[in-house]
C-alpha cells in the first residue's frame, strides 16, 4: 500500500456513542410514563412504577443490543426508526382506546378489530383523535428525535463482544426483575391467570402487558391454583306462595349430571377440578315464576350504550312504560367488562362471565365450542325460529362466526339485511331494523304456530355523541326541547337513543296489532354503559347521570333491565343486584327450560333461597371490573376495590371473613368462566356432537 494512502482505524473494540445505547431504553420509557401520565384511572405514584421503569429500561437495552447486532448501518438506522414509529403509533392506539372505550385492548384484539374500524367509523376517527392531539404529538417526539438524531444514535462502530455480553447481560437482568416483582408481587393474579390487557397494561406497563399477551397466545394463559372448594349448602326455604295453583315443593334447575364422579374418573387435574368447582355450586332452587312464560315468543335486545337517565314518561312513554312494567329491577348494574360492546353482549348471550382467553375475548375464542345453554341453542331446540339481526357490519366483532355458534340464523349489513341510508350517514336506524325484520318471525307465528325467538344487537345509540352521528341528527330538535339547558353531548346522546324509543315504540304497537303481545316477552339490556360521554376532560356522563365515570364509584354501572310481557297485570319489583350474566339463568326459568344452573357464571334473580350476610354460590353476586382488581355488589352490600372498603346495606351485619369469601368467590367465578372456554367444557359433560 502507497504510504500517502491513510489505512482505516480498527474501531471493532471502540464503543459506540452513549446516546446509541441510552435512546432506545429513554424511549420506551418516556412512553410508558406519558401513557401513565394521561390515565386518570390509576396513580401516578405507587407500586406499579417500579416494573415499568424496570421493564422499559431492559427492553431498551435489548433494542439496542439488537441494534448493534445488525451488520449494515443503513438497515440499523432505518429498522430503529421503523421501529420507533410503530411504537409510538401502538401507544397512540393504546391511549384512544383507553380514554375512548375505558379499556385498553390486547394487540390481537386491536389487530383484528382494525379493518372494521377504518370502514365503520371512519366518520367516527377525527372525533377520537382530534381531542387526543396533544397526546399524540407528545408520543411522536421519540419518533422526531429518532430522524433528528439518527447519525448519533447509529455509527458505524462496532462493539467488542465483551461489551455485548454486558449489556445483554444487564438487560436481562432488568428485565428479570421487572418480572419477579409483577410475579410475586400484590398483583400476581393479574400478572399470570386473571391476566387482561386493561389490567395489565394499568399495573404493570404496555411492554409487560405485550409480552405477556404474546407469550400467552403461544403457551396459553396459566392455570389458577385450583383450591378446594366447600361443599354446596342446603339453600334456605322461603315461604311458598299462597297461590294455591303454585306449587310447593320447589326442585332444582340442575341436570342429573354427577360431577363429582366425573372428577374421579379424569386424569387430568385442571378438568377434575372444573368438576369439582361446578359441582361444589348450589342449584338455583325453582320458584313460584318457574315456567311463567312456557310457550311463549322472546325477543331479546341488546342496546348499544342504553342507559335509563334520559326517560321520562313525557319524552319516552314506551321506555318508561316497558321499565315500570313487567320485571321491575331496581338494583340492574351494566359493568364495561374491559371490553367494550363484545363483552356484554357475551353475557347477555351466554350467562357467562366475559373473560380473555389465551389473548383473544372470551367470545370470539368460544366460537367454536359447544353452547347449549346460550339462548338461541336452548329455544332451537325446541324449534322455536331463532333469527338475529344487526344494523352494523354483519362481522364487526366476528359475529358471522359467534352468532350462528350460539344458534341464531344471523344477519347484517352486507349479508342480508338491507336497511335504508340516505345520505351515507352513521349509524343506522334501530327503527328501520325492526320495520325490516318484525314481520319475518311474527307472520309465520301467526301462520304456522311456530314460536320464535329473535334477538337484535342495536346501533343508534352509538356514540360519538355530536350532530355529526346521524341518528342524533335526525331526532335533534326532540332532544334540544326536552334538554334545552344540557350541553351538545348530552342532547346527542339523548337524541340518539330517540331512535331506539321509536324502535321499541313500533315492536309494542306491531305485537298488540297483531294480537300476539300477551304471547311475548320482551327484554332488553345494555351492552354497556355510554362511556362514550366520558370520552374527553369533561364528563359528560356526570352531567346525564350524577355519577362520575370513575373505577370509585361503582354506581356509574347502575342501568336497567326491560323484563316485560303483555299478559303481565302488575309490575314484580326484584330488589336483589343483578348484571347481563343473570339474564340466561332467570330467562331460562321464566320459561321452564330444561339447564343446569351451576354451568352458568349468573343465577336466577326470581331465586329468593339465599341468606344475604352469607357468602355463597347461590347468592346474589354483581362482578365490577376495575383496574385495580374487581369491585362487586351483593344483598348485604358494596365492595370497592380500589380503596378496599366494603359498605352494608342498611340493618345488614355480615359474617366474619364475609369481604375475602366474596373476594374469592369472584376469582373463582372468573377462573372457571374462562377454563369453560379453554376446555370446551360443554361439549364435555353435555354431549355436543362433535
Amino acid at each position: 500500500m502507497p504510504e500517502h494512502v491513510l489505512s482505516r482505524p480498527d474501531t471493532s473494540r471502540v464503543p459506540r456513542g452513549p446516546l446509541n445505547w441510552i435512546y432506545f431504553p429513554l424511549a420506551l420509557l418516556y412512553h410508558e410514563l406519558l401513557l401513565r401520565a394521561f390515565d386518570t384511572t390509576v396513580t401516578f405514584f405507587d407500586a406499579a412504577l417500579l416494573p415499568i421503569v424496570l421493564s422499559a429500561l431492559g427492553g431498551g437495552l435489548l433494542l439496542s443490543l439488537l441494534a448493534n447486532l445488525l451488520p449494515w448501518r443503513k438497515a440499523t438506522r432505518w429498522s430503529g426508526l421503523a421501529v420507533i414509529f410503530l411504537l409510538s403509533v401502538y401507544v397512540c392506539i393504546e391511549y384512544c382506546c383507553k380514554s375512548y372505550f375505558k379499556s385498553y385492548f390486547a394487540m390481537t384484539f386491536m389487530v383484528t378489530m382494525t379493518g372494521h374500524v377504518i370502514s365503520d367509523f371512519a366518520g367516527a376517527i377525527p372525533d377520537v383523535v382530534l381531542p387526543r392531539l396533544p397526546f399524540i404529538l407528545l408520543a411522536l417526539v421519540p419518533f422526531v428525535l429518532a430522524i433528528l438524531l439518527r447519525r448519533l444514535i447509529v455509527q458505524d462502530l462496532r462493539m467488542s463482544r465483551p461489551a455485548l455480553l454486558f449489556v445483554a447481560a444487564i438487560s436481562a437482568v432488568t428485565i428479570g426483575s421487572a418480572a419477579a416483582v409483577c410475579r410475586f408481587g400484590p398483583n400476581a393474579a393479574l400478572y399470570t391467570y386473571d391476566y387482561n390487557a386493561d389490567s395489565a397494561v394499568s399495573r404493570f406497563g404496555l411492554g409487560v402487558s405485550l409480552r405477556l399477551e404474546l407469550t400467552y397466545a403461544l403457551t396459553g394463559t396459566p392455570l389458577p391454583p385450583l383450591e378446594p372448594l366447600p361443599q354446596p349448602e342446603e339453600p334456605v326455604v322461603t315461604e311458598p306462595s299462597p297461590d294455591p295453583d303454585t306449587p310447593t315443593d320447589y326442585g332444582y334447575n340442575a341436570l342429573d349430571i354427577d360431577f363429582t364422579a366425573l372428577a374421579d374418573s379424569t386424569s387430568d387435574s385442571t378438568l377434575a377440578s372444573i368438576h369439582r368447582y361446578v359441582a361444589s355450586r348450589t342449584p338455583s332452587r325453582q320458584n313460584r315464576y318457574t315456567g311463567m312464560f312456557q310457550g311463549k315468543n322472546l325477543i331479546l335486545l341488546t342496546a348499544e350504550a342504553f342507559s335509563p337517565w334520559f326517560i321520562s314518561e313525557e319524552l319516552t312513554p314506551t321506555l318508561y312504560r316497558l321499565t315500570h312494567e313487567g320485571f321491575v329491577c331496581t338494583n340492574y348494574y351494566q359493568p364495561g367488562w374491559g371490553q367494550s360492546t363484545t363483552g356484554g353482549e357475551y353475557a347477555v348471550l351466554t350467562g357467562l362471565l366475559p373473560t380473555w382467553v389465551n389473548g383473544d375475548v372470551s367470545f370470539w375464542a368460544s366460537r367454536y365450542d359447544y353452547m347449549p345453554l346460550a339462548l338461541g341453542n336452548q329455544f332451537r331446540a325446541l324449534g322455536y325460529q331463532t333469527p338475529a339481526w344487526h344494523n352494523n357490519t354483519y362481522n364487526y366483532y366476528g359475529r358471522n362466526a359467534t352468532h350462528p355458534n350460539l344458534g341464531y340464523d344471523y344477519q347484517g349489513i352486507g349479508s342480508g339485511l338491507d336497511l335504508p341510508n340516505p345520505g351515507g350517514g352513521w349509524p343506522y336506524s334501530d327503527l328501520e331494523m325492526l320495520e325490516a325484520t318484525l314481520d319475518t318471525y311474527a307472520d309465520t307465528y301467526l301462520t304456522t304456530g311456530q314460536p320464535f325467538h329473535a334477538y337484535y344487537m342495536t346501533v343508534s345509540g352509538h356514540g360519538s355523541y355530536n350532530w355529526g352521528q346521524s341518528m342524533a341528527a335526525k331526532n335533534r330538535a326532540a332532544a334540544q326541547a326536552a334538554y334545552p339547558d344540557a350541553s351538545g353531548p348530552v342532547q346527542a346522546y339523548v337524541a340518539a337513543n330517540l331512535e331506539l324509543e321509536a324502535a321499541l315504540t313500533y315492536l309494542v304497537e306491531q305485537l298488540e296489532a297483531k294480537g300476539i303481545a300477551d304471547d311475548t316477552v320482551i327484554c332488553l339490556s345494555a351492552d354497556h354503559y355510554p362511556y362514550a360521554l366520558a370520552e374527553t376532560d369533561v364528563d359528560y356522563y356526570a352531567e346525564l347521570t350524577g355519577r362520575q365515570d370513575t373505577d370509585l364509584d361503582t354506581s356509574r354501572y347502575r342501568n336497567a333491565l326491560i323484563l316485560w310481557c303483555g299478559s303481565m297485570t302488575e309490575p314484580v319489583t326484584v330488589d336483589v343486584p343483578c348484571s347481563a350474566v343473570d339474564i340466561v339463568p332467570t330467562l331460562s326459568n321464566l320459561f321452564g327450560l330444561s339447564y343446569d344452573s351451576r354451568l352458568l357464571s349468573g343465577r336466577d334473580i326470581l331465586d329468593d333461597s339465599y341468606n344475604a350476610p352469607s357468602a355463597s354460590g347461590s347468592f346474589p353476586l354483581v362482578v365490577l371490573p376495575t383496574t385495580a382488581g374487581n369491585s362487586w355488589a351483593t344483598a348485604a352490600g358494596v365492595y370497592e376495590a380500589p380503596t378496599g372498603t366494603f359498605t352494608p346495606n342498611p340493618g345488614v351485619t355480615v359474617e366474619d371473613g364475609y369481604v375475602s369469601s366474596v373476594n374469592y368467590l369472584v376469582s373463582t367465578k372468573y377462573t372457571y368462566a374462562k377454563l369453560l372456554i379453554q376446555y370446551d367444557y360443554y361439549r364435555i359433560v353435555l354431549g355436543g356432537d362433535g
